[in-house]
Parts: C-alpha cells; structure tokens; sequence
C-alpha cells in the first residue's frame, strides 16, 4: 500500500477507538455495561443488530461468493423479514417484561437450571468459534495479499477492538458500530461506483447489468427444490426463516443488542428495520461481486486470485507446469476479452440472434478457462498439499489491492477492519455477559459486590478476546468463510431455537423432558450434517422440530416431582 493508504487506514481506526472510548465515559455498573441501561433510540439499536450481523466475512467473501456463484446466496436472507415479525410479537416482549440480561435467564425460570446451562453452553461454544473464524476471515486474506505476517495480523485484529470492548462493554460497541457502519458503507458504495467506472468507456452500468445477466451471474432467484442446493427459494424462506429467528432470538450476541433498547417499541421498530433492510443491503453488495464478475471479462484476471499461494508453487518443481497453465489462461482471457465486447455491442443491437450467438462463444470460452484453472488447482495441491485451493474470499480484495486509486485502498482496508470490529465486538460482549451471568454469578458467585461483578466482567471480555484470537489462529484453510460461519451456527441454533420454541407453545412440556431432547436433537443435526443427508440452512428447521418432538413425545414419562 502506499504511504496515503497508510494514514487513511491508520487514522480510520484510531478515530473509532477513540471514539468507543470517549462513548462508554463515565460511572459503570452491570446494567450499563452490559445492557447500556436499556437507554438506546430504534435507529441505534437498528444499526447495532446490523453492525453484528454484518462481519468482515459479509463484505469480504460475499462479492467472491456472487463472482464465483452468482447471487442466489441472497435467497438465504428470505426467511429473515418473517423471523422478524415473530420475534417482534413473541420473544420480545417477553425478555423486556422478565428485565433480564441474557435470553438464558428466561429458560431458568421456564424450566430449570439445566436446561439453561445447556443452552448457555450451545451458544458459548458456538460464538466463541465463530467469532474466532470472524477474527481470521480478514486476517488471512490481508495477509496473503499485503505479505503481512498472519498471526501478527490475527493479534492486532483482535487486540484493537478488545480495547475499547473491555473498556466501554455494550455502550461503546453500539455507538462505535454506528460510526463504523457509516464509514463502511460509505467505502463500499465508492468501491461499487469504482468498478462500473473502471470498465471501458462504452460500458456503462446497464450494460454491465446485461453482461452479467447473460452469464448467470444475476441469478436472484432459484425456485428448483432440491434438498442439497444450499441456496434456493425454498431453503432460504424456510431453512433461512429458522436460522434468523433463533440467530436474533436465542443467540445472545444479537439479543443484547436489542435489549439494550429503551422500550418495546423501540426492540421492535430496530428488528422491524432490519428485516425490511438486510435483504437490500445483501444484494447490493452481491452486485457489487457480480460487476468484479463483469470487470475480470473486460481486464484479465488471474488464474488464481490469491496471488501469494501462486508464487510459492511456482517455486516449486511443479513451476513451469503452473506457467505453461497460466498461459493458456490469459490466452483465453483475452479471447474473453472481444468476445465481451462482441456481446455487449449485440445486446445493444438488441438482435436476439447475434446476442444469442455471442452468449454461447463466450459461455463455452469461460467454461474452458474454468476446466484450466481446475487443472491449476489440482497442480497447487500436488506441489503443496497444504494449500488452501478455494480463492473465494481473495477476489474482491484482490480488485481493491489492484485496481483501486491511492487512498481508497486504504479506505477498503480499512472497512474490513471496521466490519470486523463491529461484529467482534459485539460478540465478546455476549460471551463476557452470558459467563458472568449465566455461569459466573448463577453457579459459582451469587453474592459477590456490583464493583466485583464489573471487575469479573471486563475479565471475561479480555479472557474471550484471547480465547477467540487462539481460534483464528488454528482457523485458516477452511473454504468460504461466509459459508463456513453459517455452517457451524446451523449445527446449533435449529436446537437452541427449539428450546425456546417449547418454552414459549408447549406450557405443558417440562424442563427435564426438553433438555434430553435438545441433546438427542443434537446429536441427530451433526450426525445428518455429517452423512451430508441435507444442505446446511435445512439444519436449522431440523433441529428446532427434532427438539419439539421429542419433548413432547418424553414428557408423558417423565415423573412429577412429589408434592412435599
């Protein structure tokens, strides 16, 4: 990078921690730590729920995602406006009423001590990997494509925010997410601008909408129901309505968000919101990969986009063999090249059978490119059984890195760490929140001073801070990390959102018969994921039923606890 993109990234994230530090001043006790004393307007409640949800991996792997696969991934936010209106009239209100600090405390006083703890587990387990994987998902790009050291990178990714985290709890993260948000997708509309402004001069957007559609890059909507398609209309309303309502309303990282609300109504009009944004703002940012997808027509792209893996195996034995691959590529690339332009001057024609003609030329061009760079990976692997031979999450980044003007690089960069921030943060102050409350304070110290609660609950900020920088170490090599932190949410939040859903419909199902449910339930959902029976979102529809069945079907033989 040069110097300008040094100061622009340097400065971005200073003003941020500044900022969360100058946001969480003042006299702190529990509730403000980790509820901000329930003081936050919708729009702020609003902004935080989206600056959780939307990782680095969201503005990172998602453009990869549209470019290597088109924009169904969209379809998996279908479910999510729904989720929303039940969460508004159930979960909501409820929480708000019983004041608690986490979504667990409510199970306690449905049920039983167990079956909260089991829940507290499931949710501790779950965010603390993923927040790890959230850690690392920029970490290994920046590295691989800047020549940063990647533990180095991995340490100061999470050492950063952990700052002003431990520092501000709740408070700081919302008002620091809303700041990063601006600046976010302030760099993204810049970046998305940039690349219909990159493209030659007689192509403009509605052109590059047209090239793109011609090459299934526009492909919103996937109505064809197959139970291992992980992204069509069905899995998305479905599957994906699941995952929403127990990611917003049983996974604490999103439940203190809105908790932190200062009413009902404002809970609700910030998950309203959300529903009626998420879905726009996804697409948006999948279009932007489907443009990248249009720019590498017209300008060669490499033959794989994580240019530092490529230079090792080239000095390897397996070097000119890579090369004389490479070659063949980039001859194809420029074919590519005029046969773009070809299809772009018969669509303006508007003549069905030029364009038509031109479409098959350069489908059949692509898809021999495509069987080349398969023949690329294959060789990678060979010279280095190690590599990492998905490039998903390199792509975007590698057009930032090299297409993008001096000072907006930097801005880029700079939104990843932000993006990565807001999310992160967020989550350590739900690991930090359900330990104390539902671990620390229940179970080991229920009689202990507010100042010693304080003290222990900065502690476990910092402990789950290390704890999920030590997972984004071991976290590299792992494919899509959009995909891979849906996945492992999918194994657990089916189970946990049927918890809840028992907890709230089956007043009749007790405690007991619920928690060997969930664990039966459980063991079904990883053993079925494992067989690879299903895609991964129908997970979540799973286990929520498994678990509502099985209750229901244990509790008549579960004994009553005799009278005294």
């Amino acid at each position: 990078m040069s110097s300008l993109d040094w100061v622009v990234l340097v400065s971005t994230l200073t003003i941020i921690i500044l900022y969360g530090i100058w946001k969480s001043r003042g006299k702190q006790n529990m509730e403000s730590y980790f509820l901000g004393n329930q003081a936050m307007p919708w729009y702020i409640v609003l902004l935080s729920i989206i600056g959780t949800q939307a990782s680095a991996i969201t503005f990172i792997s998602a453009p990869g995602q549209a470019y290597t696969d088109g924009m169904r991934f969209v379809q998996y936010y279908f479910g999510l406006p729904l989720a929303m209106v039940v969460l508004c009239i159930t979960f909501v209100p409820i929480f708000h009423k019983l004041k608690v600090y986490t979504a667990y405390e409510f199970l306690e006083k449905r049920f039983d001590l167990k079956t909260r703890t089991l829940a507290s587990f499931l949710f501790l387990v779950q965010r603390g990997l993923s927040t790890g994987i959230s850690i690392c998902a920029p970490s290994i790009i920046l590295s691989s494509l800047l020549g940063w050291n990647l533990y180095w990178t991995n340490m100061i990714m999470g050492g950063m925010l952990i700052i002003y985290t431990v520092a501000g709890g709740t408070r700081a993260v919302a008002y620091t997410q809303t700041l990063q948000l601006a600046i976010i997708f302030g760099g993204m509309f810049l970046a998305g601008w940039m690349v219909v402004h990159l493209l030659p001069a007689d192509i403009g957007f509605k052109q590059a909408l047209q090239v793109s559609g011609k090459m299934d890059k526009l492909n919103v909507i996937v109505t064809k129901f197959d139970w291992n398609d992980k992204y069509n209309i069905w899995s998305g309303l479905i599957g994906g309505f699941f995952l929403a309502l127990s990611y917003f309303g049983t996974d604490q990282s999103q439940v203190g968000r809105y908790l932190t609300a200062r009413s009902v109504k404002e809970s609700r009009m910030g998950l309203l919101m959300n529903g009626l944004v998420k879905v726009p703002m996804q697409f948006l940012i999948l279009l932007i990969g489907a443009m990248v997808f249009v720019f590498y027509l017209y300008f060669r792209a490499p033959i794989f986009f994580n240019e530092s893996q490529l230079a090792r195996v080239r000095n390897t034995s397996q070097g000119p063999a890579l090369q004389q691959l490479e070659n063949q590529y980039n001859s194809l690339s420029t074919l590519k090249q005029q046969q773009v332009k070809d299809l772009a001057a018969a669509l303006e024609t508007k003549d069905a059978a030029s364009t038509d003609i031109a479409k098959k030329a350069l489908l059949q061009t692509d898809e021999q490119a495509l069987a080349i760079r398969k023949e690329a990976l294959t060789l990678m692997k060979k010279a280095d059984p190690t590599a990492d031979t998905n490039d998903t999450n390199y792509i975007f980044l590698h057009f930032v890195v090299n297409s993008l003007p001096k000072g907006l690089v930097g801005l880029l960069v700079a939104i990843i760490f932000l993006a990565a921030w807001g999310s992160i943060a967020a989550a350590l102050n739900s690991l930090a929140s359900t330990t104390v409350i539902d671990v620390y304070q229940r179970l080991y110290n229920g009689h202990a001073t507010p100042e010693h609660y304080m003290r222990i609950s900065k502690l476990w900020t910092l402990i789950w801070g290390v704890f999920c920088i030590v997972v984004a170490q071991f976290a590299s090599g792992l494919g899509s990390l959009i995909e891979v932190v849906n996945i492992l949410g999918s194994w657990f939040y089916g189970v946990t959102l049927g918890i809840f859903m028992v907890a709230f419909y089956l007043k009749r199902v007790g405690g007991t018969a619920t928690f060997w449910a969930a664990i039966a339930a459980e063991a079904v959902v990883l053993v079925m994921y494992g067989l690879e029976q299903v895609s991964f979102l129908w997970l979540n529809a799973i286990g929520c039923i498994l678990v509502i069945v099985f209750a229901t079907i244990l509790q008549p033989f579960i004994k009553k606890p005799a009278l005294s």
